[in-house]
C-alpha cells in the first residue's frame, strides 16, 4: 500500500493525527474500485483533498477529474450544467452543450455540497448512479456515461432525509463508502504544525521573518475550539504575520485574534439539536392562554347579545321557579304551580305565598356532598390541548403538531406519555 507520508507530501496534507491517517487509508483502499464515496465533515476541514487522492490512485487517473460546487449553481441551470442541454431547450440555449457527466466520461466527478441539489436533480443523479444513463435537458435520447462519483457535504444527511430535503435512496447510493474527515479540534497535535506552515508561507510571500509561538500561545492555540477549522486557523496565522511587529507571539497577543464566544461547545443547529421539552411545554402553555383569551372574547360577545335582548325578556310574564329551587336536605322533585303567584313583600317563607297555592314537594334522597373540583395538572392541560388539536385536524398528527408549535416526533412521544388514544 502507498505510504501515507508520500501521499501527504504530494497533496500538501499536513498532520500526524490518527483520525486523519485513518481517513486517508480508507481513501487509498477504495481508490482502485469504482465505488461511490461520500466525504463528510465540517466546513473548512479540507474535504476537497480526498476526491483528488481517490482519483489520483485509481485506474481513471489519466482521464478527466471535474469538481462541481453544487451550492454555487442556480437551481434553474443545475440540470443543464450536470447533464447538458439541446439547442432551443430553454431561452438562451443557442447551441447544444455537453454536461459535466458527459465531459467526465471515463473519469471522476466530485460533487461538493451535494445536499444543496434540488429534488428533481437528485432523481436524475440517482439514475446515473444506478444505470449510468442520463438525458440532456430538452432531449428524449438516453445517453450512457461511465463516471466515478465522489460527493461531499458538511450537512447531516440523516436529518435532511427526515426533513424531506434529501432522498434516502440517493444517500445510500452515494454513501457506499463513507469517509469522515475529523474537525481541527479533534486533531490538536496538528494545530501547531499547520500554524507554522501558514506563517512560513506568508513570510516567504512577503519576504518577512516568520512568526513563532511561545509555549503558552501554543497551548492556547491547541485548546481553542476552531469553529472555522483549518480555514479559520489560516486566517489567524496570516493576520498575525501581517499585523504584529513582534515575531514571537505570546498567549496575550494570540487572544486578540481569537473571538471569545467560540471557546466552548458548538452552537446547536437543527441538525443536532434534541427536542427541548421545556420549550415544548412553554409553547403548550402559550396555546392554552390563547385559547382562554378566545373563550373570554366569546363570552363577552354572548353577554353583549343578552344585554341587547334584555328588553324583550323583561316584557314577558315572570315565571314561578320555586319548584326548581333545591332544599338544604336533599334533591328535589319540581311540581308545576297551578297559577302564577307572587310572594308577599318582606318575607321569603311559605307564609308569604298566596292562599291555596300548592307547596313545593321535595323527595328525600341521600345526602349529596359538594366536593371541590380537582385542580388540573400540567399533564391535564397538555392532554386537552393535544386532543383538541387532533380533533380539529381530523386526527392528522402532522397538522396537529404544527398547530401546537412542536415537531411531529415530539407529538408522538407526548401522545404515548399521556395515554391519548387514537381519535
Amino acid at each position: 500500500m502507498t505510504d501515507l507520508t508520500t501521499v501527504k507530501q504530494r497533496f500538501g496534507i499536513i498532520g500526524v493525527s490518527p483520525l486523519l491517517d485513518r481517513a486517508l487509508e480508507v481513501a487509498l483502499r477504495v481508490a482502485p474500485t469504482d465505488l461511490s464515496v461520500l466525504v463528510t465533515g465540517e466546513s473548512g476541514v479540507g474535504k476537497e483533498f480526498f476526491p483528488q487522492v481517490i482519483h489520483a490512485f485509481s485506474a481513471r487517473k489519466h482521464n478527466k477529474y471535474i469538481a462541481v460546487n453544487c451550492a454555487a449553481i442556480p437551481e434553474g441551470t443545475i440540470d443543464s450544467e450536470l447533464f447538458g442541454h439541446e439547442k432551443g431547450a430553454f431561452t438562451g440555449a443557442v447551441e447544444a452543450r455537453k454536461g459535466y457527466f458527459e465531459e467526465a466520461d471515463g473519469g471522476t466527478i466530485f460533487l461538493d455540497e451535494v445536499a444543496e441539489l434540488p429534488h428533481s436533480t437528485q432523481a436524475r443523479l440517482l439514475r446515473v448512479l444506478q444505470t449510468g444513463e442520463f438525458i440532456r435537458v430538452g432531449s428524449s435520447k438516453v445517453q450512457k456515461t461511465n463516471v466515478r462519483v465522489v460527493a461531499a457535504t458538511n450537512t447531516d444527511l440523516q436529518t435532511a432525509i427526515a426533513q424531506g430535503r434529501f432522498r434516502e435512496d440517493l444517500y445510500y447510493r452515494l454513501g457506499t463508502v463513507p469517509i469522515a474527515v475529523p474537525a481541527l479540534r479533534e486533531r490538536k497535535e496538528d494545530i501547531p504544525l499547520l500554524f507554522r506552515k501558514f506563517a512560513a508561507d506568508v513570510a516567504v510571500q512577503y519576504r518577512m521573518p516568520a512568526v513563532t509561538l511561545d509555549e503558552a500561545a501554543r497551548e492556547r492555540l491547541k485548546n481553542y475550539y476552531w469553529r472555522g477549522n483549518i480555514r479559520q486557523l489560516k486566517n489567524v496565522a496570516e493576520q498575525i504575520s501581517a499585523i504584529e511587529q513582534e515575531r514571537v507571539i505570546t498567549a496575550a497577543i494570540l487572544s486578540k485574534y481569537l473571538p471569545e464566544e467560540t471557546g466552548g461547545a458548538p452552537v446547536r443547529t437543527t441538525a443536532t439539536r434534541p427536542d427541548d421539552d421545556m420549550s415544548t411545554e412553554r409553547e403548550l402553555l402559550y396555546k392554552v392562554l390563547f385559547d382562554m383569551r378566545a373563550d373570554i372574547n366569546d363570552l363577552k360577545r354572548m353577554m353583549s347579545e343578552l344585554m341587547r335582548n334584555a328588553a324583550a325578556y323583561a316584557s314577558e310574564a315572570p315565571r314561578d321557579i320555586r319548584g326548581l329551587l333545591p332544599s338544604s336536605s336533599g334533591s328535589y322533585v319540581p311540581v308545576a304551580p297551578a297559577a302564577t303567584v307572587y310572594p308577599s313583600a318582606g318575607t321569603g317563607s311559605a307564609a308569604g305565598y298566596a292562599a291555596g297555592e300548592p307547596a313545593p314537594v321535595y323527595a328525600e334522597s341521600e345526602e349529596v356532598t359538594d366536593e371541590a373540583p380537582r385542580e388540573k395538572t400540567k399533564a391535564d392541560v397538555q392532554r386537552e390541548q393535544i386532543v383538541r388539536a387532533l380533533k380539529r385536524n381530523n386526527g392528522r398528527r402532522r397538522e396537529a403538531a404544527a398547530e401546537l408549535f412542536m415537531s411531529e416526533r415530539t407529538l408522538y412521544r407526548k401522545i404515548k406519555e399521556l395515554g391519548i388514544e387514537d381519535l
